[in-house]
């Protein structure tokens, strides 16, 4: 039974991810106003992500061994997590006054946002180091990837023009993540191809 059509829902999956990081980009530099809409599809972001990650893993971090898998739930984990961070800041946060915020991230909430971004951090690096390994996915967009995920990590840490600016990168690198899944879903599982970086 072939995985072509799986592999090509998760980079529809990833294209869909892509567009939703540029929407809250955009909400986020005012180049589009902040809307309950946008709101609302800001978390949406991660969840397509996972489509794609799942991708990603079975198209070829599997292939890493025991590492792949260590670095593929470690990430889908964390992305999970991240779903549940974008939801309290865009649906919550965005409708209480900043002294209650400043409140809750005082308390159990503002640990659980940083152990979840911290967590993103970790899992994204492990997850594009396996990907490497096996040395079938191109290099340049697992580098955008991991470029574009650290601002986002550290979003406590730096400023809003970094944060945005991450949001671009990575919206660039998963969306060249999911045009080479798509390109190579026939080919992937194909034992008389051997996938290479240069090929695709």
């Amino acid at each position: 039974m072939t995985n072509v059509p799986l592999y090509r829902l998760a980079s529809i999956a990833g294209v869909g991810s892509a567009l939703i990081l540029l929407v809250n980009a955009a909400k986020r530099s005012s180049v589009i106003p902040t809307t309950d809409l946008t709101q609302l599809l800001a978390p949406l972001a991660e969840i397509l992500a996972l489509g794609l990650v799942v991708g990603l893993f079975l198209a070829s971090g599997r292939r890493a061994g025991r590492l792949g898998t260590i670095a593929f739930v470690l990430n889908f984990v964390a992305l999970a997590s991240l779903e549940g961070v974008e939801v309290v800041i865009n649906l919550v946060f965005s409708k209480l006054p900043l002294t209650t915020i400043i409140d809750l991230r005082a308390g159990p909430l503002g640990l659980a946002l940083v152990a979840s971004s911290l967590l993103f951090l970790i899992g994204t690096f492990a997850f594009v180091i396996s990907l490497v390994v096996v040395r079938s996915v191109p290099r340049i967009p697992l580098a955008l990837y991991l470029l574009g995920a650290a601002p986002i990590a550290l979003r406590a840490f730096v400023p809003e023009w970094a944060l945005d600016l991450g949001l671009m990168v990575l919206a660039i690198a998963i969306a060249w993540l999911a045009g080479w899944l798509w390109r190579s879903a026939t080919a992937i599982d194909d034992p008389n191809v051997h996938l290479t970086r240069g090929a695709l």
